[in-house]
């Protein structure tokens, strides 16, 4: 099953207005895809809403930036803070994926596990495409250490076109990541938290209605998306360690990311390696990568 995702934190694709595109249909009733999807972990409530909203640093922003968050704050018709989700990861590698989304986005390209695009257009800017009906923009507005991890404020732009709406849809979302370090796992190996606030406004569309018809769908379908970025992420992580060759190998088929990033992330990937003292088969990496995705004919392909 191909990765639906639009980066590392990809849940800016659901919740972009199109966020159906991205989604199977559910034979379950509504009522049941509502009680399936609130029992995941997240929170759409009022308090959490509230707590996630005093804790973004806007005297910190810049003025542009500033303004950007408090008029999606303003225009918010759907809350909602993901599950929580630790992992173990290279905590280089975490910082690199979460400022730079479209080398992910770029090595799903080259393993097949994805169509989607997430091009450079700017400074921490991308234009997206998921290659299933949603378009639009993606933007880092803010970036801060917090400690030992870092907050990071994305905001979005898309819309969707096609045979799962009657109509075209367009809307826009903010995206607030955390992350900080947790107590290494029993093998000495990193782990980091990552936590997820999205606020999602929805064109011509009032809460009630986006409650009704919009809301099961978002709130399952943005926890499934984060949840296989994160595993995706540990596999990463796990190659970088024991095959840091296969790793570097790879980055230079990523066409699409600045050679500059291309750099910095075989760099990460070497002193990954280093780290764990263990080599690997630089032919393995693409199979490790993939095989949850992909099938055996295609990884058969892929390694072809």
């Amino acid at each position: 099953m191909p990765l639906h995702h639009a980066s590392w934190i990809g849940v800016w694709v659901v919740f972009l207005a199109a966020s159906a595109a991205t989604t199977r249909a559910d034979e379950r009733t509504p009522a049941a895809q509502l009680i399936a999807a609130w029992n995941d972990g997240g929170s759409s409530s009022r308090e959490a809403r509230q707590r996630a909203t005093e804790a973004l640093p806007l005297d910190q922003m810049a003025a542009p930036a500033r303004q950007t968050v408090e008029r999606a704050l303003r225009q918010t018709t759907l809350y909602r803070r993901l599950p929580v989700q630790t992992i173990t990861c290279d905590t280089a590698l975490l910082d690199f994926a979460l400022l730079h989304p479209d080398a992910i986005v770029d090595i799903w390209r080259v393993l097949g596990i994805s169509r989607l695009s997430l091009d450079p257009a700017g400074p921490q800017q991308w234009r997206l495409s998921d290659g299933y009906g949603t378009v639009g923009s993606l933007r880092l507005v803010h970036r801060e250490r917090q400690g030992r991890g870092g907050l990071l404020v994305y905001h979005g732009r898309g819309g969707y076109s096609g045979s799962l709406t009657p109509k075209p849809l367009s809307g826009s979302c903010l995206i607030v990541a955390r992350h900080h370090p947790e107590p290494p796992a029993a093998d000495g190996r990193s782990r980091q938290t990552v936590q997820i606030d999205a606020f999602l406004d929805v064109d011509g569309m009032g809460l009630e209605l986006v409650t009704r018809t919009l809301q099961p769908l978002i709130v399952r379908s943005a926890a499934m998306n984060l949840a296989e970025v994160c595993i995706f992420m540990e596999t990463l992580s796990t190659a970088a360690e024991r095959n840091p060759n296969g790793v570097v190998r790879l980055t230079d088929r990523l066409s699409r990311t600045d050679p500059e990033h291309r750099a910095t992330f075989a760099g990460i990937a070497r002193a990954a390696g280093r780290n764990a003292g263990r080599p690997g088969d630089p032919e393995a990496v693409q199979t490790e990568l993939a095989a949850r995705w992909l099938s055996t004919d295609e990884l058969d392909t892929l390694q072809r």
